[in-house]
């Protein structure tokens, strides 16, 4: 069976960059819409599961090294234990030696002999324990100073959502507020509600032409007579006034014995009197 030629690595290099370009572009596409709220929590999500993993690890160093410590606790008993039976082996040995009991001395010292040989394995063992424990220790300290250092991370990552937030919300409120002024400031499509320019202009236009009207309609013969009345009427009124004005000064007339004045011949022979 034959390979692949070169016109089908060919294709297949072509197909590959075109999955490429295509996931690059879909991803873009929902970076553009996505909200930003929502990848700010999963974001936070994201921070907060890889803590608790770390959280999980560090755990289980500490864990080994507190194993460590109660191995090493009870190898300590071990050891103590045998030290204390080799030693009450050899006294006995030496007790029957002293005596003159040279097979019971040899029984003690054989048995002293056997604790000797698991002391030393003891002893050996709680030095390979203590190596470890300090190997333990030293990752254990490792462990939670990775888990206060990414718990201060956390905090700050926690305290830049916060901030983000208030100021997605406030780029909201300027991009509603900027809606609300374009939308009073430009002419928009005739709707349901007028704008306030729309009545503006239609109130200029109805009191305009109450003005127009009212200017006619002063311009006209009817309005020029009664402008000649009303000149007429002041003109008498002002001649009769005067004409009050001098019998008062020319002194008290004839008038009842109450003493209210009366008006002379002249005006009183006068038609509208």
């Amino acid at each position: 069976m034959s390979g692949l030629t070169c016109d089908d690595r060919g294709m297949a290099n072509v197909v590959r960059k075109l999955y490429r370009y295509l996931s690059a572009s879909a991803n873009r596409k929902l970076d553009e819409k996505a909200d930003p709220r929502v990848q700010i929590d999963q974001a936070i999500t994201e921070a907060q599961r890889q803590h608790q993993a770390l959280v999980q690890q560090a755990a289980a160093v500490v864990g080994n090294q507190r194993q460590l410590e109660m191995r090493m606790a009870r190898q300590i008993e071990e050891v103590e234990s045998l030290t204390a039976s080799a030693r009450q082996a050899i006294l006995l040995a030496d007790a029957a030696s002293a005596k003159g009991e040279a097979d019971a001395a040899a029984r003690y010292e054989q048995t002293a002999q056997a604790f000797a040989s698991q002391l030393v394995a003891a002893e050996s063992s709680f030095d390979d324990l203590k190596a470890l424990h300090q190997q333990a220790a030293l990752s254990a300290e490792q462990a939670r100073r990775a888990v206060e250092d990414n718990t201060l991370r956390l905090e700050g990552q926690l305290a830049e959502r916060a901030r983000l937030l208030t100021q997605i919300e406030h780029a909201a409120m300027q991009e509603q507020m900027s809606k609300a002024l374009d939308g009073m400031s430009r002419l928009t499509p005739p709707g349901d509600t007028p704008t306030l320019g729309q009545v503006r202009d239609k109130v200029e236009q109805r009191y305009a032409i109450a003005l127009g009207r009212h200017e006619l309609s002063s311009q006209g013969v009817e309005s020029r007579m009664l402008e000649i009345r009303r000149a007429s009427l002041d003109a008498k009124a002002s001649n009769r006034l005067a004409e009050i004005r001098t019998a008062l000064s020319a002194g008290p007339a004839v008038g009842g014995s109450d003493g209210t004045l009366s008006l002379d011949k002249g005006q009183a022979d006068r038609p509208d009197a």
